[in-house]
């Protein structure tokens, strides 16, 4: 086996805050940020062989075949900053990614610990249909949870906030439909295995990381 490295994978249902977590993880123990997102983004913006690929199948409407995704993150993982592992935000999203994850990862003692971070529908409901967007710079806020100074107003240019169709309520009741058909099935996975660990996502930021970088120890 080559030198062990630590790969987390972070589960939780749209809104639970893994990017978040995964973000202030990075900050903490120098382990990258892997998110499915950004990957895209970046084969797409550059057009790389998998970008262009990638982009075939959205052209047309449909969703990107799993192996397409596979070697967008084993390309990813290979990349000097993952020399240590990675903290994986959005992937594995479905049992065949995770079959996969597996063994890309095995060679360096497999995946470490996989924390669900757990957070009650009608929450998920509330913090995602409360997010409000800056049109001009896209800086983010929430209605409750980190309001402007001025309602309706950016805090940093002065733009107009609104809210994005992805947080609309009919959009998020299906984003959680989603989840639970296709990626609750990790759970059980990753927990016959021995690695899951269940973190209570009601918590304070910082509460939720006190307790993901204990389980990292």
């Amino acid at each position: 086996m080559s030198e062990a490295r630590t790969y987390v994978v972070l589960l939780g249902v749209p809104g639970a805050g893994k990017g978040t977590q995964a973000k202030l993880l990075e900050q903490s123990t120098g382990l990258p940020q892997v998110s499915t997102g950004d990957i895209f983004r970046y084969n797409l913006k550059n057009q790389t062989e998998l970008g262009k690929l990638a982009k075939s199948y959205m052209d047309k409407g449909d969703l990107v075949p799993d192996d397409v995704t596979i070697r967008m993150v084993e390309d990813r993982l290979q990349q000097p900053d993952c020399a240590r592992g990675a903290i994986m935000d959005g992937f594995p999203r479905n049992l065949v990614q995770a079959a996969a994850f597996d063994k890309v990862t095995a060679p360096f003692g497999g995946v470490r610990v996989v924390p669900l971070i757990n957070v009650e529908d009608d929450e998920t409901i509330r913090r995602i249909t409360g997010r409000r967007s800056c049109r001009t710079c896209g800086a983010v806020y929430h209605v409750t949870l980190n309001p402007p100074k001025v309602e309706g107003i950016c805090d940093v240019d002065g733009g107009e906030l609104y809210q994005r169709d992805d947080d609309k309520e009919e959009t998020v009741r299906n984003r959680l439909f989603v989840y639970y058909k296709q990626t609750s099935p990790l759970i059980g996975y990753y927990f016959a295995k021995g690695v899951l660990a269940e973190v209570d996502g009601s918590r304070s930021i910082n509460e939720v990381q006190q307790a993901l970088m204990a389980l990292m120890g």
